[in-house]
């Protein structure tokens, strides 16, 4: 139980530079693009920001050995995380701004808010399972 606590609270702590990383773009891209546009874009440069880290230091104890590995848990954290993100945010932010008149920011936080937990229960169930170590 102290190992999952201490596992949710980095990921928290990743999510919240991701998040960070997230709002910044859709908010500076949403200038020249749009949300609809700005927002996957966001997203995807988040995602990779947020393997990259929960690779080094969120389950470093289940480390990926060599490049086809990596490439490995990138596609699972793409078709996971990635997946939930990606179609979550394209679908929530622009609904958020255009219907209730929420802030391109605040919707970004709550779409991310709101995919936050089924992205953890993916990635420790799924993404980084197959090479639990000792956790």
């Amino acid at each position: 139980m102290k190992s999952l606590m201490r596992r949710c609270g980095r990921f928290g702590l990743v999510g919240i530079m991701g998040a960070a990383l997230q709002v910044a773009l859709v908010s500076l891209l949403s200038r020249w693009f749009g949300v609809a546009a700005a927002t996957p874009v966001a997203v995807e440069i988040a995602i990779l920001h947020n393997f990259a880290w929960h690779e080094c230091f969120t389950w470093r104890d289940r480390s990926y050995k060599g490049i086809q590995h990596v490439a490995s848990g990138l596609w699972r954290f793409h078709a996971g995380n990635g997946a939930i993100s990606l179609c979550g945010n394209t679908a929530l932010v622009p609904v958020f701004v255009s219907r209730l008149g929420v802030p391109v920011g605040f919707a970004s936080i709550a779409a991310i808010s709101i995919c936050s937990l089924a992205n953890f229960l993916v990635a420790d169930r799924w993404i980084f399972a197959n090479r639990r170590g000792t956790g």
